[in-house]
């Protein structure tokens, strides 16, 4: 069907569901007709508690959409489905991180080229129109996974209002003494020749080797000596043209005599000085330590703590400088190579052994980090640790759990957030410097964005020294400098020039309501969001954050090309409905990792078929105009009304609480099992208002709290049964109110009971050969429950002639039939008694007590045993099992 050819109320549902016709066709439709655009309240100031604002993540440009994407997607529209239909404003925007790393990256892959070869503005070009087309393919997959993003709404992270936000955040942040330019040592990643932030590392196992090497000692702390060594273990030989002192530690007694001392760097022959330092790790290696600029961390430390030189042995490319004297211009792993070579030719090398440890690498490139000293600028985090924590526990966490992870992130931290970064795509810093003296000259707000490298500064000679001859600042945002600004983009945070501050063009997006995201960009993106908003507004950007798990191989391993494990969404939906994916991703708790299994795909393409055929049942057996509530309703009825009172709530509350996978469980086994198992069957055999009005009304209830979870089948069944009749029902479902409990009473405890009946004499007819309509002359059925008011829906269903129902209990005899052992509580106890146990109850020769089961001499408590009983029946009729009535046929 095509969505220009709409059914009308009357026509009748089709004998079968084709989602492959259905769902692209509403998918087309929603985004026409501008379903889900937001509308802003008319009075924000007064409204602003109506708004739902969601700060989606935007995924970054750099390949096609996977399994996370489908999986983290759809639980945003999940919550985006339902609020709507709660009646908020929903801002549901969607965005692209299109600048950075990851898009300069894509480019280079799709063009076959590389950034270095073309001015920066025309590399930039290039960028754009690649990531471009990436955007067009990725909107359309997801508007086909029927997301109801409001796509008026939309931004891109390199786009001129974006960078004109960026470089505001920049320079209001540096105005307040937040940032800062420092030529320090720096986490530097030699395959992407750029500084990156400590976020941007990754441990990753590596198998290497443990190099022993023999250093000369030239003096101990008493001393020149002659002809002695000290040994010093090291994974990293490559790095000795850079090695500046020597450690060990205050207590290491058996090496104290070398401090004060000096010792010969072999190959390279410096010498350096054995300085005492606590942070030496005695447990690794030979206990003495090479510290050189730089390694790793610790050196950086030393190389502050006690003034140390300076040698650069490694360059931005990961090459050896001229410090390395004849091995200049090698790469590392080849400059390692070939120093273990002369260093065991030269009679340095002492031993080699296998040596399994953890290093850091670029989690964009896997490639190891190196740590050089460069110019870069930061934002300052070490002395607000506690404040950024504090913020956090201002917001609602889903799971609750997920808290943990910020704060360890937080508490972990070692350095301040290096934003510059050495790429041709990404956001420029609006800074030009002095020719002549280096003061920088910063971009005025009003003029921007701006591009230093195209654009002239503000001033027409520094204001320092009076010079007129100005530099551009080269470097680009990091990515996170950005991206982290979310909210305030949503917002429309801006600078307004006559009232000389900050304001909102929409302020009631800010602090938004949700900001849902993976567990894996905790440190990346909450954290960086938090930082960024906190100091531009003082307030916490969102206040509630819904953290989702990973989707995993079915072995519970991480999808990866390289393990060729990866499942895309095209080869799942070639399979199955969108609907039923959907269904999938609202089977686990959100925060847990999870395998991808296609069992609950199955089992939602099986739900929309039950949907499909209760809705043309339902159909059947109601009028064409909206029937209305009688005066009074048969107890079966209110039965079924007032268990879906208590579902509407109980799913409500789950829905507000991301409970997806339990609202959606609930609501499935209440509308298959007690709505189409039990009522239906009874329903379908009936022709009164009473029926009439709840199948009306529990089917248009279950199409609503079905509606964000599948909403192409719902829509599609709206659409056909109720759009544009005469109750003042809404053109789409997705825009109709959400249920709410109409306070229908009823004894559901005695309904359960009526289910029950019916199920025994189903089951007793199947027993016996008969047809389900086959009549009975008669059932007398007791219960505790009063059942009276649901006789005539029992008799009805099972075709009943004569039903009673006795006011007590009739005579029946109740025997043991057998007695079970729990064997792992009674073999530990008894042993060998356990045979003489076992002939005394074959032989009935036992008695239950208050004290337990006593036979054969002993007493077993009651965790020891479980009694089966039998019941006997001697009157006229017989008696059929269930579980909290009697019942007697015949």
């Amino acid at each position: 069907m095509s969505h220009d050819d709409t059914p009308s109320t009357t026509d009748a549902l089709p004998d079968d569901y084709d989602p492959r016709q259905v769902e692209p066709d509403w998918q087309s439709r929603w985004v026409e007709a501008d379903t889900y655009a937001y509308d802003a309240p008319s009075d924000a100031a007064v409204d602003a508690d109506t708004v739902f604002a969601i700060d989606t993540p935007p995924p970054t440009v750099s390949g096609d959409l996977h399994m996370g994407h489908l999986y983290q997607f759809t639980l945003q529209d999940f919550v985006a489905r339902y609020r709507r239909m709660s009646e908020d404003a929903v801002y549901f925007p969607f965005g692209f991180d299109d600048n950075g790393i990851a898009s300069e990256r894509l480019t280079e892959r799709e063009l076959g080229v590389r950034h270095g070869d073309f001015e920066r503005q025309a590399f930039q070009a290039k960028c754009r129109d690649v990531c471009a087309e990436y955007e067009e393919s990725f909107t359309e997959d997801v508007q086909s996974l029927a997301i109801s993003v409001d796509w008026s709404n939309t931004y891109q992270t390199i786009e001129p209002r974006v960078q004109r936000i960026s470089q505001l955040s920049f320079l209001d942040l540096y105005e307040q003494g937040r940032e800062y330019r420092q030529r320090a040592p720096t986490i530097w990643c030699p395959d992407c020749e750029t500084a990156i932030s400590q976020v941007e590392q990754e441990d990753i196992d590596k198998s290497t080797q443990f190099n022993d090497i023999a250093f000369p000692l030239v003096a101990d702390g008493s001393g020149p000596v002659e002809n002695e060594t000290l040994t010093i273990s090291t994974t990293r030989p490559e790095l000795l043209p850079a090695c500046v002192s020597i450690f060990v530690h205050p207590e290491d007694d058996a090496n104290a005599h070398l401090v004060g001392g000096t010792a010969e760097v072999p190959l390279f022959g410096q010498e350096v000085p054995i300085i005492e330092d606590d942070r030496v790790d005695q447990e690794t290696g030979s206990g003495i330590v090479m510290c050189c600029t730089f390694g790793d961390q610790t050196d950086i430390e030393w190389y502050q703590a006690h003034d140390l030189p300076l040698r650069i042995a490694i360059d931005e490319s990961g090459t050896m400088t001229d410090r390395a004297g004849e091995y200049e211009g090698l790469s590392t792993e080849q400059a390692r190579d070939a120093i273990l070579d002369d260093l065991d030719a030269a009679g340095h090398l002492l031993e080699q052994r296998d040596h399994d440890h953890s290093v850091q690498v670029h989690e964009r490139c896997e490639h190891e980090v190196e740590y050089l000293v460069t110019e870069q600028w930061y934002v300052e985090l070490l002395d607000r640790k506690d404040e950024y924590l504090d913020a956090a526990r201002e917001m609602d966490w889903f799971p609750e759990k997920m808290i943990s992870r910020y704060q360890h992130w937080i508490e972990g931290l070692e350095w301040d957030w290096c934003i510059s970064r050495q790429r041709d795509s990404g956001i420029p810093f609006p800074v030009w410097y002095c020719g002549s003296c280096g003061e920088p000259i910063f971009a005025e707000k009003a003029a921007l964005p701006v591009d230093p490298i195209a654009d002239d500064p503000p001033v027409e000679a520094c204001p320092e020294c009076g010079h007129d001859d100005f530099e551009a600042e080269e470097d680009v945002f990091d990515t996170w400098a950005t991206s982290s600004l979310t909210p305030l983009i949503n917002a429309g945070w801006d600078w307004d020039s006559d009232a000389e501050e900050f304001t909102f063009e929409n302020p009631e997006l800010y602090p938004s309501t949700l900001r849902p995201q993976g567990h894996d960009i905790i440190s990346f993106w909450l954290f960086h969001t938090i930082v960024k908003c906190y100091e531009h507004t003082g307030a916490v950007p969102f206040e509630t954050v819904m953290v989702n798990g990973m989707v995993l191989d079915e072995h519970r391993e991480a999808m990866s090309k390289s393990k060729g494990n990866v499942v895309h969404p095209d080869e799942v939906l070639e399979r199955f409905p969108v609907d039923a994916a959907r269904y999938w991703a609202a089977g686990t708790s959100i925060g847990d990792d999870f395998p991808f299994k296609e069992n609950d795909l199955e089992a939602g393409e099986r739900l929309l078929q039950k949907l499909w055929n209760a809705s043309r049942l339902v159909d059947q057996q109601t009028p064409a105009e909206r029937p209305a509530k009688p005066d009074e309703l048969r107890a079966i009825d209110r039965w079924l009304l007032a268990g879906l009172d208590r579902t509407v709530a109980s799913v409500t509350a789950k829905l507000d609480d991301y409970e997806f996978s339990k609202a959606r469980d609930e609501l499935r086994t209440f509308f298959w099992s007690t709505f189409c198992d039990d009522y239906l069957e009874i329903a379908k055999q009936r022709d009164d208002a009473s029926a009439a009005y709840t199948l009306d009304h529990a089917h248009r209830t279950f199409l609503k709290l079905f509606a964000p979870l599948v909403p192409h089948v719902t829509e599609e069944l709206w659409h056909y049964l109720y759009a544009d009749g005469d109750a003042g029902d809404t053109d789409s479902i997705h825009t109709a109110d959400w249920p709410t409990p109409e306070g229908f009473d009823a004894d559901l405890a005695a309904g359960e009971t009526a289910m029950g009946v019916i199920g025994a004499l189903r089951g007793y007819k199947t027993d016996q050969g008969l047809a389900l309509n086959e009549p009975l002359d008669r059932v007398t059925v007791y219960s505790e429950d009063d059942l009276a008011a649901f006789g005539d829906a029992i008799a009805g269903a099972m075709h009943v002639d004569t039903f009673d129902v006795l006011e007590s209990a009739p005579e029946i005899t109740e025997s043991i039939a057998d007695v079970d052992l729990d064997y792992a509580t009674v073999g530990p106890e008894y042993g060998e008694q356990v045979g003489e146990i076992e002939h005394a109850i074959a032989d009935g020769e036992f008695e239950v007590t208050a004290e337990g089961l006593e036979l054969a001499g002993v007493t077993l408590d009651d965790a020891m045993f479980e009694i089966q009983r039998e019941q006997t029946y001697s009157g006229d009729g017989e008696m059929i099992d269930c579980e909290d009535a009697v019942v007697i046929v015949g």
